[in-house]
């Protein structure tokens, strides 16, 4: 059985997570535990300082409003952290790639020295995208506009050639190994579309606020794809 602190630790990820109460079973079993030891590590947790509403057979949550610092990472969380913060840092998006180096950073100063030796020499990397295209101001634009659930006009050319402008409502930003996609509904087609950034000509942010929530559309294309919840 997992030493009592890893135990603790592991429910508190396991509250972290999600977004809803979780029954006592169901924590239970993601953790490893008895119900009865469930209930005792949430009474210990409490006694600490953890913010935990609920109670037996109507669920737990952590509160939203509650924030404990991740003193611990696990090798493989260190190596997630790492691995993805250096793709961002040698991206396109260059107020993304300086966010990247600063997160870092913050992450490497609250490791105890030696963890601090283990993530500076971990095997895993990035490399710069190929050709050393410059970076791409676009990218910072629809941030912001996603940010700020701004309307978007862009000039776009599809994979055909034919040109267009249109009004869109930004959704999601998608990075992958060589291309960037953004997630909008597009007024033109009056549906969701997906949108090559390197497809784009001018990208202008609108004053108009999104007539929904971007939440709302996010959780509509999700659902309309099919794809399950994120937890």
């Amino acid at each position: 059985m997992a030493k009592r602190s890893e135990r603790l630790l592991a429910l508190m990820q396991a509250l972290r997570r999600r977004r809803r109460p979780a029954t006592g079973q169901v924590l239970a079993e993601e953790t490893g535990v008895s119900l009865r030891s469930l209930y005792r590590d949430i009474e210990t947790l409490k006694s600490m300082g953890a913010a935990i509403d609920g109670e037996a057979g109507l669920g737990f949550q952590l509160r939203a409003d509650y924030f404990l610092p991740p003193l611990m990472f696990s090798n493989e969380e260190i190596e997630a952290l790492v691995l993805g913060l250096r793709t961002q840092i040698y991206g396109r998006d260059a107020e993304m790639g300086a966010a990247a180096r600063d997160a870092l950073a913050k992450v490497s100063a609250i490791l105890p020295e030696s963890r601090r030796d283990e993530m500076e020499a971990i095997g895993l990397f990035a490399l710069p995208p190929r050709g050393g295209e410059g970076q791409d101001a676009r990218l910072a634009d629809l941030r912001r506009a996603l940010r700020a659930e701004r309307q978007v006009e862009i000039a776009y050319c599809d994979l055909k050639g034919v040109a267009s402008r249109r009004v869109v409502y930004p959704v999601a930003l998608g990075y992958y190994e060589e291309r960037q996609v953004l997630v909008a509904w597009c007024t033109l087609r009056q549906d969701y579309r997906r949108f090559r950034i390197d497809g784009m000509g001018t990208v202008v942010v609108l004053a108009d606020p999104l007539p929904e929530p971007r939440r709302t559309l996010f959780h509509r294309w999700r659902t309309a794809l099919g794809l399950p919840e994120l937890t």
